[in-house]
């Protein structure tokens, strides 16, 4: 190396100077969504540092500290910031609790989505023929069936077929499976439309010729190319799964009251709406309106930054 020479910059420097950096540093909506999830991500996942109480842990919970209000009004107690529910569960803790679980649920949902539409996908845009013909009708069934109503009828069917005992353990992966079921038919057509195109281009026809195998012209060669519209969609999926597992949580078959998710707090939260304990649903409504908002605002700067026709 001479002293002319100069180091390549690193992935991150790369990035730092890169357009999408640019246009996310100058999108204050798109920087206020990413502090504000990443806050809620940070607090959600370190709550057993700092929250009072395990709310999925029934020792820790005291009917004597039941419904007390947020500590700001009067009645309120410390270290209750958000007051208490019927059972003495601190509602702050809940919700953190609770966030995590369906947190976890959407990321598990999307990523399993994005393997079977990928996979899917790349098959029928690149094989084509039946092969192609029979996974799209499938997806086109699937479109046309609303998608909470896949979820409640594969969720019913999976928890009808578990033992009683398992039903409660089992439930965050009956969720994602039925959430899975109705969201990998929108990847999979996004990524057959490119793979179509994609095949026949030289570049393909060159490595067909030179007898590389179809897995890895799949792999290597025409899923980069699929990457950037199906990254915006799993970004947007995201919020639209936890929105999924709260509504199926809200109706009683998503997860138990033993293990909390948002949609579960405001199920149980939304019995006493009238009561005059508003502060039990109150709250888990505003954080999951919080989460699902901010995932929003970071997709819709995703879609425009990297849609050329907008540069």
């Amino acid at each position: 190396m001479t002293s002319t020479d100069t180091p390549a910059p690193g992935r991150l420097a790369r990035l730092r100077q890169s357009d999408l950096w640019w246009s996310f540093c100058h999108h204050k909506s798109a920087v206020a969504a990413a502090i504000l999830l990443a806050a809620l991500i940070l607090t959600a996942f370190a709550a057993p540092l700092y929250v009072p109480q395990n709310p999925f842990d029934p020792a820790q919970l005291d009917l004597m500290n039941a419904e007390y209000p947020p500590y700001w009004m009067e009645g309120g107690q410390w270290p209750y910031l958000l007051g208490t529910d019927t059972q003495g569960r601190d509602i702050l803790s809940a919700i953190l609790y609770g966030s995590r679980i369906s947190i976890l649920i959407g990321i598990a949902s999307v990523a399993l989505s994005l393997v079977v539409g990928i996979g899917l996908g790349l098959v029928a845009g690149y094989f084509g023929g039946i092969t192609d013909n029979l996974l799209m009708r499938v997806g086109d069934v699937l479109l046309s069936i609303p998608t909470i109503l896949i979820a409640i009828l594969v969720s019913a069917i999976v928890r009808g077929l578990l033992p009683p005992g398992l039903r409660d353990y089992g439930a965050a992966g009956v969720l994602v499976l039925a959430i899975v079921l109705s969201a990998w038919v929108q990847y999979a057509r996004t990524v057959r439309a490119q793979a179509a195109v994609e095949k026949g281009k030289e570049y393909v026809q060159a490595a067909r010729l030179l007898k590389v195998p179809a897995r890895r012209i799949m792999l290597r060669h025409i899923l980069p190319n699929t990457l950037t519209p199906i990254l915006v969609a799993a970004t947007l999926n995201f919020g639209m799964a936890i929105l999924t597992e709260a509504t199926l949580s809200f109706l009683g078959i998503g997860m138990p009251a033993s293990q909390p998710s948002l949609g579960t707090l405001i199920r149980l939260g939304n019995q006493f709406l009238f009561s005059g304990l508003w502060w039990v649903v109150i709250f888990p409504v505003l954080d999951l309106c919080l989460l699902v908002v901010s995932v929003n605002l970071l997709g819709d700067w995703l879609r425009d930054a990297l849609n050329p026709k907008l540069r």
